[in-house]
Parts: structure tokens; sequence; C-alpha cells
């Protein structure tokens, strides 16, 4: 479910007239169908929205956010299973989650889903003091304290939130490599004093970009495949009658400009995916320039193995290092075999999948 989903399913929820409570995914062991950062919500009289495992772990999940709901406190629970009964409850094989509930659906929650993304939250959900004491951190460096626990004396509450502070250093650098990755995850950290800490550290990412220069086929198919992955697309071409809505329905923008023009009008960030498929050296080229000069997360380009040697000395002749091409990927695409428009659109994908999330293009191993 996407963080603009649970905004959308909450209010829904809360105009029930009843209280709605959260889960949260923390931790995997072994074979899951949701990841960390997984979020669920539950009204106090058990209506679901969301998932936490795919499978009736759900039930048990809903029944522990109605009693935090009834208590007021927040509680971190875990769900062992064996390999024999892990399809009951939606593991593909035998493993363990952790799930932290909350009787209430905070607002720093709803601010980081409707807003443009770019921070992590992170959490205490188990140690020292009451668990729910929060931090938000930017993906600019800026920290600050947004949520003390739910539950216990004031003393309490400001307890738990200097314990957090007193780790905030280690948090930040944690979050750093969460915001690389793409991934939200559980870490144990250790106070001054000894206290053992586990926290959340969970991603409220901003909206990547997929930024295509060549209105051709290959294209039109990653707008279409691209969408369900949650990218924002755009389409650049200098060609005005390559650049139309009829050929481009899934796209979010169209933008009919020379590279160096489209790509400062788009804004080239870290959360930016290049896809060069013009095969034309005179659009390729200056595209390529600009694309690798910014701090654009992937830059990949169409092209034979002969056509990318061409491409890589031009580049060299204009000033690149052989440091600066090892960014470049071309050709293009992981190899699944296909060839038509739409399977080499899911090979751009995959391998633009694997980058973002640091995957190995392996096969995955059993569960």
């Amino acid at each position: 479910m996407s963080d603009m989903q649970i905004v959308h399913d909450y209010e829904r929820l809360l105009a029930r007239g009843e209280p709605v409570g959260r889960a949260v995914v923390t931790q995997v062991w072994g074979s899951a169908p949701r990841p960390a950062g997984a979020m669920m919500l539950a009204t106090a009289s058990g209506i679901i929205r969301g998932s936490v495992s795919g499978g009736c772990v759900e039930n048990a999940v809903a029944s522990e956010v109605q009693q935090s709901i009834a208590r007021g406190t927040a509680k971190l629970v875990t769900y062992g299973v064996s390999d024999e009964s892990a399809w009951e409850v939606g593991l593909s094989c035998g493993g363990t989650i952790s799930v932290f509930v909350e009787p209430t659906v905070r607002e720093w929650m709803l601010d980081a889903g409707r807003g443009e993304g770019g921070v992590v939250i992170a959490t205490v959900v188990a140690g020292a003091g009451l668990p729910g004491a929060s931090w938000l951190l930017r993906d600019d460096g800026d920290s600050e304290p947004i949520a003390a626990p739910p539950g216990g004396t004031e003393e309490e509450r400001d307890a738990a939130m200097r314990r957090l502070d007193a780790v905030l250093d280690a948090v930040g650098t944690a979050a750093r490599d969460v915001f690389a990755k793409s991934t939200s995850r559980t870490e144990e950290f250790t106070t001054a004093d000894g206290e053992q800490l586990t926290v959340l550290l969970e991603l409220f990412p901003r909206q990547p970009k997929l930024v295509i220069f060549g209105g051709v086929h290959v294209a039109q198919a990653l707008t279409t495949l691209a969408r369900p992955l949650g990218f924002r697309t755009y389409v650049a071409d200098g060609r005005e009658a390559w650049l139309t809505p009829e050929r481009f329905p899934d796209a979010d923008e169209l933008v009919l400009a020379w590279p160096t023009e489209a790509f400062e009008r788009i804004g080239l960030d870290a959360d930016t995916f290049v896809v060069l498929l013009s095969h034309d050296p005179k659009f390729d080229d200056p595209a390529m320039e600009v694309a690798l000069r910014s701090p654009a997360r992937y830059v990949g380009a169409i092209g034979s193995r002969r056509t990318q040697e061409k491409r890589r000395a031009r580049l060299l002749e204009s000033g690149f290092t052989p440091s600066d091409l090892t960014r470049l990927r071309g050709p293009i695409g992981l190899d699944l075999g296909g060839r038509q428009p739409m399977e080499t659109a899911l090979a751009i994908l995959a391998e633009i999948t694997s980058v973002r999330f640091g995957g190995t293009g392996r096969p995955l191993s059993a569960g």
C-alpha cells in the first residue's frame, strides 16, 4: 500500500466515527510477502485496510490494534511460523515477523504520506522506556523530534525522548543508508549508559521519476509498466510528431524540447532514472552529457555494444573520464531474452529496480 493510499484509507475509516490505529512491519526473518515498513490500519471495531503479511496474521494484528486503542499504548508483537503452517498466515515459507502496533495514526505519518517524501521516521519500538518515541530525519540532513510515546506520565515520555536523542547521531547515519537503499528497516542502538533501543527506520520516499528521452515504441511500453511501480513518468523529445497524448496515454508529462532544455525543465535529482532511447547521436550525446553530470541515480542508453563503444569514445573526447562512464548503463536493461518493445521495457525496468533497491539481478533464494 502506498503512502497516499494509507492517507486516503485513514480518512475514509475515520469518517465512520471510531478510533483508528496502525500496525507496521518492523522486521522479517525467513520469507514473507510484505517487507519492513508495510502498513495496516484497523478500527476499534476491527475493520482493516492494508496488509502486513498477506494472510491470516492480519486478523491477529487487527486484534492487537484494537487492544492498543483500548489501552492507549503501543506494543511490539512477534509471530513465528513453521514451514508446515506458513501458508495459514501468509508467509511463503517458515519465518518470523515483528509488527509494531499503535493506538492512533499519528499526524506525522499522515503529513509524510501527503507530502513530497524524502523523510525517514525513526521510532523506538522496543527497549528502555516507552515505545513510540519518534524523530523525523530528512534527506537533506535536518532532523527534529516529532512524537513522544503514547501513554505513560509526562516524565516517562520525556525520558523516552531523551533516550532516542542520545543515539540520534547513529540513527542519522543509519537513516542515510535507508535513503540510499530505498527500504525501511529496524536497527539496534546502545545508549551511553548501556541501554538497548530497537528503532524502526521507516522510509517515506520521494516519488521516483522515470525520465525518457526518445518517444519510440519502447518508451510507450515503459510508461505503461512504470505507472504501477510508482514512478512519475516524463517523456521528452525534440520531434513533435513523436510526442502526442495519443501515443503516451500513461505518461504523466510530455516535454517537447531538446535534451538540455528538457532535463532542465524536469529537474534531474537523486530519485531520477534516465533512459535514452532516441538512437540518434544528435539527441543521445547531449542528453548523456547532461544526465551523467547530474545526480540521477540511473543513466541508461539503448544500442548495441558497438554503438556503446562509439558513444563512450565520443564522451571521452568531450572530457569525461573512464570513471565517469561507469555510471552509463549500456547496452541497457537486464538480459531477459525478449526483444519486443514490451519485453525490452520490462528488461530496462528490471535493471532500474535492481539499481533502486540494491538488488543483484540474480534469482531470489528459496525461503
